[in-house]
């Protein structure tokens, strides 16, 4: 508050500036941490990162770049490569896209998810070069069958190195390798340009097409701003806002690629100032934000990690598990009847925790308002909590919730008491409403 918001923007633009997480805590406590049969593991590992890193955005674009580049452990079944992938993203999530596009294909867990590794000069698979134009960069009806022929005769010899035999001592990483002898050298066709292309220089070609800049931008404006329809409808439907969309498409070509500028003119813009709670807060976000209001990791580590670590998963979201290479759908499409009882019971558990120092801390600053109408109590709880903006309806319904117990005291040792459990149960309360599902 104090440095005001141009500030803030750039802070957590320039994650560099703030110290790394000290992952020695992470070891000591699972040491399975990088096994070959621990992908709940693989989870705890990444949510608490989320949790207590001090470079918030890196690891929301982590997040956001797994969503757009979905990888499952399903076929991977091995979850050190999927940690790689995901420190690859931690790396490069900020900087060109054309730089993570050539880092993507020559990544290991990637290439073995889409096939690469079987992709050879006379005997193209089309895995990767399709869903490198369709899910990836470009969206369907930008490019032909022949395009994604040519894009994968491009990418022939890009593989996986030798690996090492797994016992006694288990997995080793994987490792990218070049192949110049199964690469197909001969001139290609692609997206109207001539040559002998390689896999490098399909991905210039690729980052300069005005389908990528709108594919995107309409990716970060559904995850930051506010949910879009579902990619595979994006053919048919046009962007909610399109004069947002070409400000960030404007901003991506300004940028030379580069996906930081695009952020800070997106953080800077009036549509995204405006658009508080247009987005359905996704599981992995719900559990993190919660998990940092109630403080739960304030004063140190504290067992039961493991258990928020595949909590998401619980919601609907399976980190390292998308259900398909086109990722998840979001939006209203992370509620149902089971994903959203499991969000209300669980998020309520753990805010009616008032001994927990974010809930205590949001007691005692309550308390310190001295005595209060039910009114204001509501009032004072949706500021503390978010804040939480309700509809009237949802508002008068917490209010003659509060006014059960009368006018809130907290003069004696066991009003205090009274009141601190008043907080808990208004919490509770809070995070059951429908608004409280959105960001």
């Amino acid at each position: 508050m104090a440095q005001g918001y141009e500030a803030t923007v750039e802070e957590l633009l320039h994650p560099e500036n703030q110290p790394t997480l000290d992952e020695d805590i992470l070891y000591r406590y699972f040491p399975n941490l990088e096994g070959p049969l621990a992908p709940v593991q693989a989870q705890t590992n990444w949510v608490y990162r989320m949790i207590n890193t001090p470079r918030p955005l890196e690891e929301k674009m982590v997040l956001f770049w797994h969503q757009l580049f979905a990888t499952g452990n399903s076929k991977i079944d091995n979850p050190p490569e999927l940690l790689q992938q995901i420190a690859m993203f931690r790396r490069h999530g900020l900087g060109s896209f054309h730089d993570l596009l050539v880092e993507l294909a020559k990544n290991p867990a990637m290439i073995f998810w889409l096939d690469n590794n079987g992709n050879h000069r006379g005997a193209i698979n089309e895995n990767w070069g399709r869903e490198l134009l369709e899910l990836f960069s470009m969206g369907v009806g930008n490019y032909s069958e022949d395009d994604i022929k040519e894009a994968s005769r491009a990418f022939t010899g890009w593989t996986i190195g030798p690996k090492l035999p797994r016992l006694p001592l288990g997995r080793f990483y994987w490792s990218f390798a070049y192949k110049p002898e199964d690469h197909d050298d001969g001139e290609k066709t692609f997206l109207g340009h001539k040559g002998r292309f390689n896999g490098e220089d399909i991905v210039d070609i690729v980052v300069q097409q005005p389908a990528t800049a709108m594919f995107l931008a309409r990716h970060l404006y559904n995850f930051f701003v506010a949910d879009e329809p579902q990619v595979a409808q994006w053919m048919m439907a046009p962007p909610r806002d399109i004069a947002a969309i070409e400000t960030l498409e404007q901003a991506y070509f300004d940028s030379n690629y580069e996906i930081r500028p695009v952020l800070r003119v997106l953080f800077h813009s009036d549509f995204f100032k405006q658009a508080r709670f247009s987005r359905v807060k996704t599981p992995a976000e719900m559990v993190v934000s919660i998990i940092k209001l109630v403080g739960y990791f304030k004063e140190g580590f504290r067992p039961g990690m493991e258990a928020i670590g595949y909590e998401a998963e619980y919601m609907g979201m399976e980190l390292y598990e998308p259900p398909t290479v086109e990722g998840w759908h979001y939006g209203k499409e992370w509620i149902d009847s089971g994903t959203l009882l499991e969000r209300i019971n669980w998020t309520a558990e753990w805010v009616g925790q008032t001994d927990l120092p974010g809930i205590k801390d949001i007691v005692d600053r309550l308390m310190s308002r001295g005595a209060m109408s039910p009114k204001e109590f509501v009032a004072g709880c949706l500021d503390l909590i978010g804040p939480v903006e309700v509809t009237e309806e949802t508002r008068r319904s917490l209010i003659e919730f509060a006014e059960k117990d009368g006018e809130l005291r907290q003069s004696t040792a066991e009003e205090r008491s009274a009141f601190a459990r008043q907080v808990g149960q208004m919490l509770q309360m809070i995070v059951s409403t429908q608004e409280f599902q959105f960001a």
